[in-house]
Formats: C-alpha cells, structure tokens, sequence
C-alpha cells in the first residue's frame, strides 16, 4: 500500500468522514477531519462558530495552514471540507503530498441526508441552496481527484470499495 497521504473530497453528505474514519482503523492509520482540524486551531467549537466569529476568509486560510500542518506528519487518511479543493493552492499542497480520492455520492442522495444547519454556506438554506453549492463545486472535485469512488450504494460498499481502491494505489 501506498505511503503517502489520503485525501477524500466531495460535497458535504458524500460520506467522507464516515468512510474516512472506518478506512483509518481498518488500514491502523490516523484520521483528521480538516473542519475538526481548523476549529482546534482557530479554538472553536463548530465550523458555523468560525465561520460567524472570524469570517470565511480566515476560516479558509486556517483551512490551508491545516493542511501545510498535516502533510507535514506521518501519512494519514484526511477528511477536506467541502469547498477545501475549490482553491488551487490548496489542491496543489495535497496533489504533491498523497492522492486525493473524490467520494461520489449522487445529489439527490445528499439532499435526502445533509443537515443544512451544520453547513456554514448552507445554514438556513434550501435544497436550492445545496444544488447550487454541488454545482459550483463538483468540477473542482472531479478535476483534484486522482481516483473517483462511487459512494452511492451504502456504507458497507463503499467502504469495500475504498478498502480494494486504496490498496491497489501504489
């Protein structure tokens, strides 16, 4: 298996931090969820209270001082925030550093599970709101990934299907 870092992006509800967490103890490798990560360095609890107290453009700053911390460290399975690789800069520090892995999970699913009140772009905001936040950023996601998991048939598959994807990686 590879020796670099792993990094899972998509939309918010795809499952990348479910299927981070559960690769992580699967494979005996530490997980890090960026958002978690940024609230630690920032001393908030929740994205919304960074987003609310220092604004996004601190928020996203953090988000790639975060990941200069990480790939610092010994090769782990990292969790992006949803719009994290909507920034070249940042795609670019993951892209020299480990593979990224777009989790692919179709809209309609999303819609079905994300709760809009934890999403800072989406607090209080529709289904409307969350097509358009898949829209503008699934290309980024398709264009970052090195590899594409289809996630849209339950946790024990697309788990399986990470496991089989990750160890094939060399």
């Amino acid at each position: 298996m590879i020796q670099m870092h792993i990094f899972l992006v998509g939309m918010a509800g795809a499952g990348k931090t479910s299927l981070g967490r559960r690769l992580a103890q699967n494979i005996n490798w530490r997980f890090v969820d960026t958002d978690q990560r940024v609230c630690e360095m920032l001393g908030m609890q929740t994205v919304n209270e960074a987003f609310e107290s220092l604004g996004e453009p601190l928020f996203r700053a953090a988000e790639t001082a975060a990941l200069i911390e990480l790939v610092g460290q010994p090769p782990c399975i990292v969790s992006t925030g949803g719009e994290l690789c909507t920034f070249t800069e940042n795609v670019q520090i993951m892209k020299n550093h480990g593979v990224i892995i777009h989790i692919d999970r179709p809209l309609d699913q999303i819609m079905s599970d994300i709760k809009t009140d934890r999403r800072p772009l989406l607090a209080g905001g529709s289904h409307a709101d969350v097509i358009d936040q898949y829209n503008q950023c699934i290309g980024h996601y398709r264009a970052a990934a090195d590899y594409r998991l289809d996630n849209s048939k339950g946790m024990v598959v697309g788990l399986k299907s990470l496991m089989e994807l990750v160890e094939g990686i060399k």
